[in-house]
C-alpha cells in the first residue's frame, strides 16, 4: 500500500511517501536538493551517486518521520550544513 501527501515548507513542498513492505514501512521525505529516508536507506548507494540524502531510524509512519532527529548522512548532505541530531523539520528548510 502506497500513502503520499505534501508537506508545506515555505512555499514549497516536500513530497513524503510511505509504502508498505512485509512487515514494515519504507518511510521517503523527498525536496528538490535530497531526501530524507527510514532505515531502509543505503548511505553506501547515495555515497555513489553522491546524494544529499539523510537517514532517520525507528519510525513507522510519515507523522513519526517529519519529528525525528538525523541517524547518519551522506557527504553531500553535510556540505549542505545538516548535521547529526538535527530535527527533521530544520532538514527541510535546507532540502525543500
Amino acid at each position: 500500500m502506497l500513502r503520499s501527501k505534501k508537506i508545506k515548507v515555505g512555499n514549497k513542498y516536500i513530497d513524503a511517501f510511505s509504502i508498505k513492505l512485509s512487515s514494515k514501512n519504507l518511510i521517503v521525505l523527498r525536496g528538490s536538493k535530497g531526501y530524507v529516508c527510514c532505515g531502509y536507506l543505503n548511505l553506501t548507494a547515495a555515497e555513489k551517486f553522491n546524494d544529499v540524502a539523510v537517514k532517520i531510524v525507528k519510525v513507522s509512519t510519515i507523522e513519526e518521520a517529519v519529528g525525528a532527529k538525523v541517524y547518519a548522512l551522506s557527504r553531500a548532505a553535510k556540505k549542505l550544513g545538516i548535521h547529526k541530531g538535527q530535527k527533521v523539520k530544520d532538514v527541510f528548510e535546507i532540502i525543500v
